[in-house]
């Protein structure tokens, strides 16, 4: 008599393989933060959920490479000019957060 393991699923952001062997240079030319601040803004997406993605910079300050206010701001302005995220609604101190929304630009570069 076998014991059937319980199975385990983990949550996991895909991001090709392409962006991270030279065949793409819009995301070699892109800054750190930018690019880890895409990778959370993507792990944020759940499939239903475009257009309202939040992520507070009280909660992404606690990542290392996210530390400031300034370093979130600059990374969000450096994916907007880009093509990559736009913002949705404009957050601030009694507004809420911001809500951002992936436009799919990093799905056509590869």
């Amino acid at each position: 008599m076998s014991k059937r393991r319980k199975q385990t699923y983990y949550n996991f952001v895909a991001l090709p393989k392409s962006l991270f062997f030279g065949r793409c240079p819009e995301w070699q030319k892109l800054s750190g933060s930018a690019k880890l601040l895409y990778i959370y803004l993507k792990a944020g997406y759940n499939g239903a959920n475009n257009g309202e993605i939040t992520f507070p910079y009280s909660r992404l300050r606690k990542h290392r490479g996210l530390s400031s206010s300034g370093t979130i701001a600059k990374a969000s302005k450096e994916l907007e000019e880009k093509g990559i995220i736009s913002r949705t609604n404009k957050g601030g101190l009694y507004k809420g957060c911001n809500m951002y929304k992936l436009i799919g630009a990093m799905d056509t570069l590869f």
